[in-house]
C-alpha cells in the first residue's frame, strides 16, 4: 500500500525539496488533473510576470516550473514597517516534477492568466512498441 503512494509518477513530486521549502518562502501551489488525452497543471504565482516565469522539460521527463522576480518595492526613507505578510522583495520557486512516459513533450503548452499559471502536457495515445527485448544466446563470447 506505502509503495502505491509513494511509487511513479509522484514520487519526485511529492518528494522534492520544493514541496517542503522554496529558497525564498515562496510557495507556488499546484495541482495536477488528469483528463483522458492531457496532464494539466495549475500553479500559483501571484504577482510574477511571464517573463519572470521558467517552465522547461529535461532528461528523464523532469518539469521544472520556475519563477524568479527582481522586483523590489520602494517605500521611501521615512517609511517604517509594522508587518510585511505579502513576500515584499525579490521572490523565487521552483517545482519539479516527473511527467509520466507517454506524454507528447514536443506540445507542451503553457499560458499565465491572472496569477494562475497553466501547463498542459497532452497524452501521447499511440501504442507504443514493446520494450522486451530477446537476446540471442550464443556458446562463446
Amino acid at each position: 500500500m506505502a509503495n502505491d503512494l509513494f511509487g511513479y509518477p509522484l514520487r519526485r513530486f511529492l518528494w522534492s525539496p520544493a514541496v517542503f521549502r522554496q529558497p525564498s518562502g515562496t510557495v507556488a501551489l499546484l495541482d495536477w488533473l488528469e483528463t483522458s488525452n492531457a496532464h494539466i497543471f495549475k500553479v500559483d504565482v501571484p504577482g510574477f510576470s511571464k517573463d519572470e516565469l521558467k517552465v522547461r522539460v529535461e532528461e528523464g521527463n523532469v518539469m521544472h516550473i520556475e519563477g524568479m522576480s527582481g522586483k523590489e518595492e520602494s517605500v521611501g526613507k521615512e517609511a517604517i514597517w509594522h508587518l510585511g505578510e505579502r513576500q515584499i522583495g525579490k521572490r523565487s520557486f521552483s517545482r519539479e516534477i516527473e511527467l509520466p512516459e507517454n506524454v507528447k513533450l514536443d506540445q507542451i503548452k503553457a499560458q499565465l492568466e491572472n496569477g494562475l499559471l497553466t501547463i498542459v502536457v497532452p497524452k501521447d495515445t499511440a501504442p507504443r512498441p514493446s520494450k522486451v527485448r530477446n537476446i540471442n544466446i550464443i556458446s562463446k563470447l
